[in-house]
């Protein structure tokens, strides 16, 4: 799910202490023009430009070294063709990031996107070399997380199948009911389905992500019927094209591209869904379902963990334990909030208690920004 803005954690003046996504950016500038002295590459985005500083690059594992110089929030995609490879939402001006990807050799695009819209400003790189393929634990972990995704893409069809008939019914209440759970298999694994680029907006956008002209469809527009009071038969066709979407999902996940360290980008890209999203209530802003997502998140996040713990295990042990133990610190902030088999309302969550959510996140958002590039070996 896209945040377009970060005005919305404004409203929890105290999540400054936290700082949602504050241990992964850096007030620092980032290297220089071309590469700096670990081989990161510099990308230089302001509100007009968008500068890579070396676009020849060889194959295999490459850091951009990412700097906001200008007045906007930013983010910053690579992309080859229409395929998200990987991005990095929410770099605030005058912060910068550090984005590991592992690229084979091929053309593609990187966009810096001022104010988190549009298609960005883009510069075309080239990848070239032959890449080394992936050894036996490597592949062991690509396979059992591609199965695990699998699984949960599958999952999701029944749910929303079910989810469209009480909509078509006129249930409401049925509806509601089915809104969340319906949802819990997609965030698991949700920057798997960013990848095709067409599907998440489709899918999942929130009136906030739109631009002049666009329609709101997906889950956020059943969403925002249910719990309105709208006439539920004006949205049947939602339901009936969100329902087609998550079975060409479930398709597409055997030729999604996967890689250790897009297994790793990945889930840190699901904790900052929770820092942007779900901690401030904007996810599901009708509903209040936002620690069903929250939970769904961190146990996407922790799958990709569990996937590529051999591989991380044999090159930084220390940072598999860090992680265990900051994993175990969110379920922990977490757990106090549990309703039955679900989450009580967000909105009954008053800001002491989002705040020690936010540190709970906080705590592991810096070593999960690591795991990508202990994965890829850097």
């Amino acid at each position: 799910m896209r945040i377009r803005a970060l005005a919305p954690i404004l409203l929890l003046p105290a999540l400054a202490l936290a700082g949602c996504g504050s241990l992964v950016e850096s007030t620092e500038p980032a290297a220089g023009s071309g590469a700096s002295d670990d081989g990161a590459v510099a990308v230089t985005a302001t509100d007009e430009a968008c500068e890579v500083a070396s676009t020849d690059l060889p194959n295999g594992l490459t850091t951009f070294a990412i700097t906001n110089g200008g007045s906007q929030v930013t983010e910053v995609y690579v992309y080859a063709g229409e395929r998200i490879v990987t991005e990095k939402e929410n770099i605030g001006p005058g912060t910068s990031y550090e984005l590991t990807v592992d690229l084979t050799a091929g053309d593609y695009e990187v966009a810096c996107k001022p104010g988190m819209v549009g298609d960005g400003i883009r510069s075309a790189i080239s990848v070239t070399g032959e890449g080394s393929p992936l050894d036996a634990t490597e592949q062991a972990a690509v396979d059992g997380y591609r199965a695990f995704v699998q699984e949960r893409a599958d999952a999701t069809v029944p749910l929303v199948q079910q989810l469209r008939d009480a909509v078509a019914a006129g249930d409401r209440a049925g509806a509601q009911a089915l809104y969340a759970p319906s949802r819990v298999p997609w965030e698991t694994v949700e920057p798997v389905a960013e990848s095709f680029g067409d599907l998440d907006p489709r899918m999942d956008a929130r009136e906030a992500d739109l631009t002049e002209g666009e329609d709101l469809t997906g889950w956020h527009r059943l969403e925002k019927a249910l719990w309105t009071g709208e006439d539920l038969a004006a949205v049947v066709p939602v339901a009936d094209q969100l329902l087609l979407d998550v079975g060409e999902l479930a398709q597409r996940v055997p030729n999604a591209a996967l890689t250790p360290t897009s297994i790793g980008n990945g889930a840190k890209e699901l904790l900052d869904e929770v820092a942007t999203g779900k901690i401030t209530g904007e996810e599901e802003a009708f509903s209040h379902t936002d620690l069903v997502d929250f939970q769904a998140n961190v146990d996407g996040a922790r799958a990709a963990l569990d996937a590529l713990r051999p591989i991380v295990e044999a090159s930084d042990p220390e940072l598999v334990a860090s992680l265990d133990t900051e994993f175990a610190a969110v379920q922990a902030a977490l757990d106090p909030y549990r309703s039955g088999a679900g989450f009580v309302s967000y909105d009954t969550v008053g800001e002491d208690g989002r705040r020690d959510l936010a540190r709970a996140v906080d705590g592991l958002s810096e070593p999960l920004s690591r795991l990508g590039a202990a994965a890829g070996g850097a």
